[in-house]
């Protein structure tokens, strides 16, 4: 028997006066929440995304929570010029980026015995390469302002074996590493880098791309026999970008109620 869903608390300025930049923030998923509860948090928030329509429709959802209207810009992480195009966009949009929050990422299923050179590299490009594109553009103005706070999106994965997904869980592992190093790099210029790990966050989308049965099999090992809410990993992430870390840098949080 599942446990019963709580209720996302309500926002207690937690970001306020803060600006954010999320990617992948349309849809459904971990990237949108975090962008809704960031603004609820009070922090000028600035979304992007491949999908030019999804990426409207997010935009304009969060103008109602904002009460203001929420930037937003098209961008593929898999491109550097997209990428410095982006973080250009949001310094001109919102005077600077005192949060940046990695979530882009792609996965899929495949066994190694089965993948090709394409999925391999496809999966590692977005997610791990792409997140190391955007913290390095990043960097280069929170290090020069000695201020900033990076927050990116890895996976229990990184750390746990699953069949099929080879690719996207050497790519969170990846993400893992390249938090912990960069972290140690920035310390000295005052910025933090820290990552969330979840186990399992219920969205529309995941639902379509993940094999029959393994949703169940997957929502049986946690404790809650639930998945996540997005919301529920948006909160840790915003306590990660908030000024109730400052002595947190390097960490990865996993947003779990799955133990082996």
């Amino acid at each position: 028997m599942s446990a019963t869903v709580p209720s996302c608390p309500e926002g207690r300025s937690l970001l306020e006066g803060k600006t954010v930049l999320v990617t992948a923030a349309a849809g459904t998923g971990i990237g949108f929440a975090t962008a809704k509860r960031c603004a609820e948090e009070g922090a000028t928030v600035m979304i992007s995304d491949l999908h030019e329509r999804r990426l409207g429709e997010a935009a304009a959802a969060l103008e109602e929570v904002a009460g203001k209207p929420v930037a937003s810009a098209l961008c593929n992480v898999a491109n550097e010029d997209e990428v410095q195009a982006l973080i250009a966009s949001a310094i001109a949009e919102m005077g600077r980026i005192d949060v940046l929050v990695n979530n882009a990422g792609l996965g899929g299923f495949a066994r190694v015995v089965d993948m090709t050179d394409e999925q391999w590299t496809k999966v590692l490009d977005v997610t791990l390469n792409g997140t190391f594109r955007m913290m390095r553009a990043a960097l280069r103005d929170m290090v020069e302002r000695a201020s900033g706070v990076i927050v990116n999106n890895a996976s229990v994965l990184g750390w746990r074996a699953q069949p099929g997904q080879a690719h996207y869980a050497a790519a969170k592992a990846g993400v893992m590493a390249l938090t912990r190093c960069a972290a140690m790099e920035a310390a000295e210029a005052g910025v933090r880098i820290n990552a969330v790990a979840p186990s399992l966050a219920m969205h529309e989308f995941l639902s379509k791309v993940t094999p029959d049965g393994l949703l169940e099999e997957l929502t049986d090992r946690e404790a809650f026999k639930r998945a996540a809410e997005p919301w529920e990993v948006a909160n840790v992430i915003v306590f990660l970008a908030s000024d109730y870390s400052t002595y947190m840098t390097g960490e990865i949080i996993a947003v779990s109620s799955q133990h082996p």
